[in-house]
């Protein structure tokens, strides 16, 4: 079959899109997803003036009935999160689904300013018995919804964080090994990483580091959502089963895996030189 002189042929390297038709495929996916959650008369909105004290006292009853009737996306979803978080503070539902509607593209106009005093009022409190799935969506809510610059920079880099580790972390689950398991090391210098990035150097490279003390250190400095953050991190600093505990447990074998060089060649020479040892 030959190729009609009005139709040119596409070129045999036409790249394979991930997403084809990216951006706008993508943003309009994006914005459906968006979509308000509608409020009917008889729906429960937490007010502005919320007695935050109160809540934070009231548990969450552990037999929650189920609800009948039909009933709005908004109400199935508050009941969904009360069950979730049963026997924790009513206040970490009222957070829960202040989170759901300011994930939208429209939402009750105090809902951005009550979220925040949940967190200068009472964050200290609620933090504690939340899980870390509602600890995660609340810092990343300052993204799109923080009073400061500061507090929308600290939300946005939670957010870009624990995203990419959560896609990288599901990935891994295919590898077949134990989170807390490190990859073998391997010569891998000819091994292309997307978009030309440099590889990284496990026995010189602060790739992590750079990452994570930028985001700790400004963390540090803000009240509001800063404590959380701060928080999040010190979890995932102890946290046995995830890409940085690996990476510096592959470090360390690097470091050892070194020294055993050095003195397997035994003392320096005359000129007081160490034999070379390789790169990382």
């Amino acid at each position: 079959m030959t190729t009609s002189p009005t139709e040119p042929a596409a070129p045999e390297d036409d790249p394979v899109e991930t997403y084809p038709g990216a951006p706008d495929s993508l943003v309009a996916i994006w914005s459906q997803r968006r979509r308000r959650l509608k409020l009917a008369a008889r729906d429960w909105f937490p007010a502005a003036d919320l007695d935050l004290a109160a809540l934070l006292s009231t548990r969450i009853p552990a037999d929650l009935p189920p609800l009948e009737g039909s009933q709005t996306l908004h109400a199935r979803k508050l009941h969904q999160m009360r069950v979730e978080l049963a026997g924790r503070p009513e206040l970490a539902a009222v957070n829960a689904i202040l989170i759901a509607h300011l994930r939208k593209a429209r939402f009750p106009a105090h809902a951005p300013a009550l979220f925040r005093r949940i967190w200068a009022e009472a964050g200290a409190a609620l933090m504690p018995d939340l899980p870390g799935r509602w600890l995660i969506s609340s810092a990343i809510t300052f993204g799109d919804h923080g009073e400061t610059e500061a507090q929308r920079r600290i939300g946005l880099s939670i957010n870009i964080l624990f995203s990419l580790m959560k896609l990288y972390e599901f990935e891994r689950f295919h590898s077949g090994l134990a989170a807390d398991t490190p990859f073998a090391i391997r010569r891998i210098r000819t091994r292309r990483l997307p978009l030309d990035m440099p590889h990284f150097n496990l026995g010189s490279g602060g790739l992590d580091i750079n990452l994570l003390a930028q985001i700790w250190n400004e963390a540090r400095k803000e009240p509001v959502v800063g404590p959380l953050a701060c928080h999040l991190l010190q979890r995932l600093n102890r946290d046995p089963g995830n890409l940085f505990r690996r990476i510096g447990i592959m470090r360390a074998g690097k470091a050892l895996e070194r020294l055993d060089r050095v003195l397997e060649a035994g003392p320096p020479d005359a000129a007081g030189d160490i034999p070379e040892t390789g790169g990382s």
